[in-house]
């Protein structure tokens, strides 16, 4: 039957099982929207109050859900506002399409009102792009840009469609999706033999799981694999979930802010075992003493990541649950009950531990108490972002939103919209800085509008905290440009349509936490701490990651 490419375009989405998308119209993308107008009964569209909320709010969806977060923005600056949005996805390995209207086919390249080179702009922060000047051409590429965005190592992939492209005949066939199949051909027995056989020999093993073993949901193979060998496991900041928080083998997280356990011992091992990571500089500190004494056993999925920050003993390429589901059967069960209780002496001796008082390492304790672990987690970028790896026990994969590549301030509240509106039954609480709040807090306008009940619990120092951390220990306490005006978040929230309370005791933490979850509808939580508080422990840059200061 001949289709308009807008109906195309819908009609792919259906074969996708799109059910949620995230966008803002525009004159470029009228006759998509002018579809979807008919079509409301098939997708939940949800209108964000910026380009760049659609952006992380469908990144936030495709964390938190397994799928695949869509969105729709028209030319020029509608285009350009996704540009953050997919560089956070790109560096975070997160399956998301764009779709992004421009001028019609006879106006490109002749700077035309709202004209931009989506394309290029976006070609180094995507896993692929297409600009469709075809219309016979567009229901191939778009499925090919769903397989494109799941497949192997995920990521993001825009598609431009020029106006009269979207509104032009062709014939369309309704199409099976294509199967993702589990990247297995590289995984070699002899790989998985001499594996095995280093960790037969080693003594100090310790595994270092990244953010591959969230998005390959290998929590369950990694469990058995490290209680099959008795190493102690430590995570990235990417990797939160994907190894349970509160198990006896897991030693915190590794790097700039982890703990001095797991610092301390990645750096005695003599085997460390790399698992969907990609040794960014904010785990390694010094690469050139990253790990000494040790071997190292790299397991990825993309073949680009081996040896490219650090030099690895051996690896085997292919997707990390199946890997391991082969080592599980290859290895041996280990004794390593000395090295297991000299990890436990050092966590012991060197636990997180912050100040008296109302502080925000306190408020997340908490929060974990209340909630009991349940609520799905995103964060801003900042003190409180490290505060929330280092104090939420993460047990499962998907429940923990950060931007941890890119490091986007502002990602936060867009990713709850998108995780709560792929999750509507769990509860939602973005962890925010106040600094990094207020970069899209417009979109609290969005939760009330779509009555999408998120929390946001903003730890208001009032600060940069994480940039004046910085200024107070390597720049001589010279506070350029990171004291805020305060604002005053019950009038603002009052403006957008959403519940504020303030905590300003320690003794009322507690309660009103409680409280602000109980409540119908999204609510802004102000937590007041002190705008010195510091994210402990930290390694300087350029030092290795055992020589870590604590005060």
């Amino acid at each position: 039957m001949k289709l308009t490419g807008s109906q195309i375009l819908l009609e792919c989405f259906k074969e996708q099982n799109v059910d949620t998308i995230f966008g803002f119209p525009g004159g470029a993308v009228l006759f998509i929207y002018d579809e979807l107008y008919k079509q409301l009964d098939k997708f939940n569209h949800i209108l964000t109050s910026h380009e760049q909320g659609a952006a992380h709010a469908a990144d936030g969806y495709a964390r938190s859900t397994g799928k695949v977060g869509v969105c729709i923005a028209t030319s020029g600056p509608g285009a350009t506002n996704l540009v953050t949005g997919l560089a956070t996805a790109y560096m975070d390995s997160i399956p998301m399409v764009a779709i992004t209207g421009n001028v019609g086919v006879p106006l490109l390249g002749r700077d035309s009102f709202q004209e931009i080179d989506i394309t290029g702009v976006t070609a180094p922060v995507t896993k692929h792009n297409y600009i469709v000047k075809d219309v016979t051409k567009l229901a191939d590429i778009i499925r090919e840009a769903f397989y494109i965005a799941k497949d192997g190592r995920p990521g993001p992939v825009l598609i431009d469609i020029p106006k009269d492209v979207t509104n032009k005949l062709s014939e369309y066939t309704k199409t099976k999706p294509r199967e993702i199949i589990r990247h297995t051909k590289n995984i070699l027995d002899v790989d998985i033999e001499k594996a095995a056989k280093l960790i037969s020999k080693a003594k100090k093993p310790y595994i270092y799981a990244g953010g591959g073993v969230v998005i390959s949901d290998a929590r369950d193979e990694l469990v058995k694999f490290a209680e099959k060998i008795e190493a102690p496991v430590t995570c990235s900041l990417m990797a939160m979930g994907g190894f349970p928080g509160q198990h006896e083998l897991y030693t915190g997280m590794i790097g700039m802010h982890g703990t001095k356990a797991s610092n301390i011992g990645v750096q005695n091992c003599d085997l460390l075992i790399a698992i969907g990571a990609r040794f960014s500089d904010r785990v390694t500190g010094n690469t050139a003493k990253f790990a000494r004494g040790a071997k190292i056993i790299h397991i990825d999925i993309d073949p680009a990541e081996i040896n490219k920050n650090v030099k690895t003993n051996h690896h085997i390429i292919g997707d990390v649950k199946e890997v391991l589901d082969k080592l599980n059967m290859a290895v041996s069960k280990q004794d390593n009950k000395e090295w297991l209780q000299e990890i436990k002496e050092l966590s012991t001796k060197y636990p997180l531990k912050y100040p008296e008082g109302l502080t925000g390492q306190y408020a997340i304790e908490k929060l974990y108490e209340v909630t009991k672990g349940n609520a799905i987690i995103t964060t801003e970028v900042g003190q409180h972002q490290m505060w929330a790896a280092q104090y939420y026990k993460f047990s499962e994969t998907k429940r923990f939103l950060t931007s941890g590549g890119l490091g986007t301030m502002g990602y936060g509240t867009g990713a709850a919209l998108g995780a709560q509106a792929g999750n509507p039954g769990k509860l939602v609480v973005n962890i925010a800085g106040d600094g990094s709040f207020r970069m899209n807090l417009n979109e609290m306008i969005t939760a009330a509008r779509f009555k999408l009940p998120i929390k946001v619990l903003v730890i208001n120092n009032h600060v940069l905290g994480m940039v004046r951390q910085w200024q107070t220990i390597f720049y001589d306490n010279r506070y350029s440009f990171t004291n805020l005006n305060d604002i005053n978040y019950e009038s603002l929230a009052d403006a957008f349509g959403v519940k504020a309370i303030i905590i300003d005791k320690k003794e009322d933490v507690e309660r009103k936490l409680k409280e602000a979850i109980e409540m119908e509808g999204p609510v802004i939580i102000n937590c007041l701490i002190d705008k010195d508080e510091m994210v402990y422990p930290m390694v300087a840059p350029g030092a290795p990651i055992d020589d870590l200061i604590t005060e």
